[in-house]
């Protein structure tokens, strides 16, 4: 059976592994969930990830952030743009996240970018996801 929405699926998986306190989540791979994954990473949200192709599709492995308190690094997180209805934005009205305490990734086409890189190039795009 195919899936709707890959890139929701991926988010649901982190944000049900927070809820149950893993420490790692397991998901199918793609280029998209990959480079989403990298930049949730480079953001400080997660500790690692790594990529393995043991099956035809081969899979993300997703090391979730946590403090001493056991406090995760992700507080929320939010599909923006749906198959069903697409968000698109210009450069300039670009989305701040909880006034820049968040982050914002956006699918442009120089690539997967979060807000304050898309805004530093001055480009806008489709709005995937907010993470906080």
């Amino acid at each position: 059976m195919s899936m709707t929405d890959p890139i929701a699926d991926f988010l649901t998986r982190i944000r049900n592994g927070i809820m149950a306190r893993k420490v790692a989540v397991e998901c199918p791979r793609s280029n998209v969930k990959l480079r989403l994954a990298e930049i949730l990473k480079d953001e400080g949200f997660l500790d690692a990830v790594s990529n393995s192709n043991d099956s035809v599709q081969g899979s993300i492995s997703v090391t979730l952030r946590y403090d001493n308190r056991h406090n995760n690094a992700i507080t929320g997180i939010k599909r923006i743009s749906k198959p069903g209805q697409r968000r698109y934005v210009g450069a300039a009205e670009l989305p701040k996240v909880r006034n820049g305490l968040g982050v914002a990734i956006l699918s442009t086409s120089k690539g997967l970018m979060t807000d304050r890189k898309a805004r530093e190039l001055g480009v806008g795009g489709e709005v995937l996801c907010e993470v906080w």
